[in-house]
């Protein structure tokens, strides 16, 4: 028999905790919940904090190294890196636009949030004290913060992860700037690091449906509200129209402004890899697709197309970051916790930094968000929030993250001269099946 799929485990999980949780309720069965099934969530995400700096040094480390030649950055490296970072910062900053106008977690009821105040209330009472030791610091302490005086003590806490990726950023540039046969041997073990902590990941990815379970038949035990639901469909819905934004008017708008491409032209060269992004949720496994599309249908030169590409494959999802922007206010909503002006910014650096690391496995995205919400002092029991419509929204994510790589190494080889005129060349689905992975980056 055929094994069911992750996705399909993961979303039977969450349907076997809600209705768990609900006979609970009903029977009186709550202290039960909370004694024998809510620890095993709370192991789940402990997990996937444990998994968290060594995801960000290994994904980090290696993307950078990987750049190898420092000097490719002066032309092609340096506009490709900025226009990625520029993409991201506008999904980011588009994310929580939308996430503080429609204010999705306060459709919660005040009977609902005072029950979430009261399990949450430690964590929502430390975060008011280090907002407001924050606000009795300098404008500049952020930018300080940003850099560690010990890394290994900055390691040893989730709220230092800025830290952590400010070092991991450097020492990969140190890794690039020395000669090859002096770096080969740290770049390879890196490289081999990076395929360990992937692999934890599938481990840990085993346990998500048991771990989804365990949270939701907890949540509902502690939370069983209606109003809950429509805070989390306002929630979905605000991350869909975030990427339909992105996806409909910014990029080929982008593009139209720049290259002089019109949106049917883009949208036809690249729509089947946009499907085949839709239906994997994996932007690496559709790497072949898009890079395919977009040199013989967008007129990429190949040069451009080889280099971009799997640059963005690595450090550009837009998508992600755009969902974590939201999910993190949409979780200090539903907490009751008021995030400053200072802390959503910090969300812009954190997701901007963090998507650079995310890698195209399952429950990556979800680790990334873990390192989000820790950097603002949100509780991260708070994903239990959000599991339930992770899947479908991170099929939309990953269809946001190949557009916006299409997009940059469109505008990228424009401004070399290398943007050609499309080879007449039909699409072919013959390419080999591609495992169906969740991207969550």
């Amino acid at each position: 028999m055929k094994k069911l799929p992750l996705h399909w485990q993961i979303l039977l999980g969450m349907v076997l905790g809600i209705a768990v949780g609900l006979i609970a309720s009903n029977i009186g069965g709550e202290k039960a919940v909370r004694d024998w099934i809510s620890p095993f969530g709370a192991i789940f995400i402990n997990l996937l904090k444990l998994i968290a700096l060594p995801l960000i040094l290994a994904s980090l480390i290696k993307g950078v190294s990987d750049l190898r030649d420092m000097s490719t950055l002066s032309q092609m490296g340096g506009r490709t890196i900025l226009l990625y970072l520029f993409t991201t910062v506008v999904a980011i900053t588009l994310g929580l636009l939308l996430v503080n106008i429609v204010d999705p977690g306060h459709l919660l009821s005040p009977e609902t949030r005072e029950s979430l105040m009261t399990t949450y209330g430690v964590d929502a009472e430390k975060s008011i004290q280090a907002a407001a030791e924050q606000q009795g610091k300098g404008p500049l302490q952020p930018l300080v913060d940003l850099v560690p005086d010990n890394i290994f003590a900055a390691a040893t806490n989730n709220r230092n992860m800025l830290q952590v990726i400010f070092f991991a950023i450097l020492f990969g540039i140190g890794i690039v700037l020395i000669p090859d046969e002096k770096s080969r041997t740290i770049k390879a073990f890196f490289d081999g690091f990076n395929e360990v902590i992937l692999k934890i990941i599938d481990l840990i990815m085993l346990a998500a449906p048991y771990g989804v379970f365990a949270l939701l038949a907890g949540l509902i035990v502690d939370f069983p509200s209606i109003d809950m639901l429509y805070a989390l469909l306002g929630y979905g819905l605000t991350v869909v129209v975030g990427l339909g934004i992105l996806l409909l008017l910014f990029y080929p708008t982008l593009v139209r402004v720049i290259t002089g491409r019109s949106f049917s032209f883009f949208f036809k060269g690249i729509s089947p890899a946009q499907l085949l992004a839709f239906s994997t949720s994996s932007s690496a496994a559709t790497l072949p697709v898009t890079m395919e599309r977009v040199e013989e249908h967008l007129g990429v030169d190949e040069e451009v197309a080889s280099f971009v590409l799997p640059i963005g494959a690595t450090i550009n999802m837009d998508g992600t970051s755009l969902y974590q922007a939201v999910a993190a206010v949409f979780i200090a909503q539903a907490l009751n916790i008021d995030l400053t002006i200072g802390q959503q910014l910090g969300i812009v650096l954190t997701a901007l930094l963090a998507s650079i690391g995310a890698a195209a496995v399952p429950g990556a995205g979800m680790v990334m968000l873990v390192i989000v919400l820790a950097q603002a002092g949100i509780p991260e029991a708070g994903l239990a929030l959000i599991f339930a419509i992770d899947r479908p929204l991170d099929m939309l994510r990953t269809v946001t993250n190949i557009t916006s790589d299409a997009s940059v190494s469109m505008i990228v080889a424009k401004s070399l001269g290398k943007l050609n005129d499309p080879k007449e060349k039909k699409w072919d689905d013959n390419y080999p099946p591609i495992d169906d992975t969740n991207e969550d980056a």
